[in-house]
């Protein structure tokens, strides 16, 4: 991507009907809501200073110009015609809408592999999100240390949240555990999961469940590259 070093636009200036970050978030589809996290990873590594076009900002995320477009215009900072888009200000704004603006209190369960490479990952930290608390059920990784953080047992999770201000819990235990470990956090006030384990989970009412199978995405994968290898003939 090419990008313009120039003087910040200001981007506009917030309005009163979308100044609260909660209700804008609620008004946002949540296919959008996605998109500008990825908006906001392009526009992490360019300078906050430069202007960047809708037709640049949507080739380096993999989107339309137009559906980029559309996506920006539930944000309270707008490009200039002709110009392009400031990035700090359209990086502020993005982080309002979506909430990374704001700090988010997460619990990691499952110290596996995938559970270690999670807790050592330093991105969360610039998207808002705290990894406040560690758990496994396995008396060899209990009360050893990643980082900071401690690795507590997971039954005591429900008093360890509540006293983090936990709210965000990321599961990333073998499936025969995963419903109980939700279940689990769900009692220590967690109201948001994201789950790394294979198989059906349950949450209650209010609480938000996003699922990621990997196996799922890499058949996904294989699907593409076998067709690519035999193309299908035109008719």
């Amino acid at each position: 991507m090419t990008v313009k070093t120039a003087a910040v636009l200001d981007g506009g200036a917030p309005s009163a009907a979308t100044s609260d970050t909660s209700r804008a978030v609620r008004s946002i589809p949540e296919a959008t809501v996605a998109r500008l996290a990825t908006y906001l990873r392009v526009l992490a590594v360019l300078p906050a200073d430069a202007v960047v076009s809708s037709a640049e900002l949507a080739e380096s995320a993999g989107v339309k110009p137009a559906g980029l477009r559309k996506d920006l215009s539930f944000l309270d900072s707008q490009g200039t015609r002709g110009v392009g888009y400031s990035v700090r200000a359209l990086t502020d704004s993005i982080r309002r809408a979506i909430g990374a603006g704001r700090s988010h209190r997460v619990a990691l369960a499952g110290l596996g592999n995938l559970g270690q490479a999670l807790a050592g990952y330093a991105g969360f930290a610039a998207r808002g999100l705290v990894i406040a608390a560690l758990f496994d059920a396995d008396p060899a990784k209990i009360g050893r240390r990643i980082g900071d953080l401690p690795i507590h047992d997971i039954a005591d999770a429900p008093a360890v949240c509540r006293a983090e201000g936990v709210t965000i819990g990321i599961i990333a235990t073998p499936e025969e555990c995963a419903q109980q470990v939700a279940d689990t956090l769900v009692r220590g006030g967690v109201r948001s999961v994201l789950d790394f384990a294979p198989g059906p989970l349950r949450v209650p009412p209010g609480v938000e469940l996003r699922r990621v199978d990997l196996a799922v995405e890499l058949q996904i994968l294989a699907f593409h590259e076998t067709r690519r290898a035999s193309p299908v003939p035109a008719p």
